[in-house]
């Protein structure tokens, strides 16, 4: 089926800066194992020699042609019309299957594909991705690791800097100020090396309210676009757990956030909600300002019925708090 030949319609957004974007129709006669990297260049070099868009090493190495293809991002040199026409559940032009390509998201259209990721590698800086080590000081001496310890970078170390999961991320959409799962996956790679001196300064620095862990709204896009596996919401998550464990619940909001909703669970298998807001908004009754901020919520929901006046724990709460408490013996 692979060598089957067949017509493709690709529909390409076309952009340029502070115009609105222009969808593009172009028909080809391709096979089901070519890239969309192949056809967008047969695109260019055969019909409109006009067209924008990044490439290089076309081996799912370098992240140049990453851009979104029907609709979610990836590299443009992985996937191949075959795995588009069979993922799309719509997107048809009579019978003549069609594959929409577009710009990656979250960042601003330079020309057609082609995307300015200067917010990307800023956003990149703010982490500080380099391992801060005494070998600095000693260019002469090499700082080893054990296998072991070389082991735990596998993962992170895999990322190629895409920017997949930057274009899918629904945090940095309604907050810029948001350093992005790229540079919180990278941060975690930093954490982890046995080599790295500021542990701790990091840990403080990515704690810093919705611009650092706590931004991401742990919507799973960026697990899902990776193109090498790389998980960056997991990573998020053990950069969270490194703070949880240094915090108790007076620190800040987030951290509270965090504990209260695992008391509460071990407590009734599910969350109480009207302790909820109390004991994290209201930090435990000590924060007046914070109480009084709920009560027109609170009236709201009374008035509709919809505040709960009584609470009835789960009939699996022995059994959901000593899952819990495995899992925190474990870590």
């Amino acid at each position: 089926m692979f060598n089957v030949p067949m017509e493709v319609l690709f529909k390409v957004w076309r952009q340029k800066p502070h115009q609105s974007p222009q969808l593009q129709t172009y028909k080809l006669e391709v096979q089901a194992g070519n890239t969309i990297l192949e056809c967008l260049n047969r695109i260019k070099w055969e019909q409109d020699g006009s067209l924008a868009f990044r490439k290089n090493c076309r081996n799912t190495i370098c992240g140049s042609c990453s851009m979104r293809i029907n609709g979610r991002s990836a590299l443009a040199c992985k996937q191949n019309v075959g795995q588009e026409l069979e993922m799309a559940s719509s997107s048809n032009n009579g019978d003549v299957p069609t594959i929409t390509i577009a710009p990656l998201g979250n960042m601003p259209v330079i020309k057609d594909l082609v995307v300015d990721m200067s917010g990307f590698w800023d956003k990149l800086q703010k982490v500080d991705p380099y391992v801060s080590t005494q070998g600095r000081k000693i260019p002469e001496r090499e700082f080893l690791q054990t296998p072991e310890e070389r082991s735990q970078l596998d993962q992170t170390g895999n990322c190629i800097m895409c920017g997949a999961c930057y274009s899918e991320c629904n945090a940095l959409t309604v907050n810029p100020e948001f350093v992005g799962p790229h540079a919180l996956a990278k941060a975690q790679r930093m954490v982890a090396d046995s080599r790295d001196t500021e542990v701790e300064a990091r840990l403080e620095t990515y704690n810093q309210g919705t611009q650092g862990v706590w931004g991401c709204t742990r919507c799973y896009y960026c697990n899902a676009v990776c193109p090498m596996e790389v998980a960056p919401m997991d990573q998020i998550g053990y950069l969270k757990q490194d703070i949880l464990d240094r915090k108790d619940a007076q620190s800040s909001r987030a951290i509270r956030h965090r504990k209260v909703l695992i008391d509460l669970v071990k407590q009734g298998g599910w969350i109480d909600e009207r302790k909820f807001g109390v004991f994290v908004v209201g930090n435990y009754f000590r924060d007046l300002q914070g109480l009084l901020s709920l009560a027109p919520l609170g009236l709201r929901m009374l008035s509709s019925g919809k505040f709960p006046l009584s609470f009835e724990p789960s009939e699996g709460t022995k059994e959901v708090r000593s899952l819990i408490e495995a899992v925190q013996n474990h870590d």
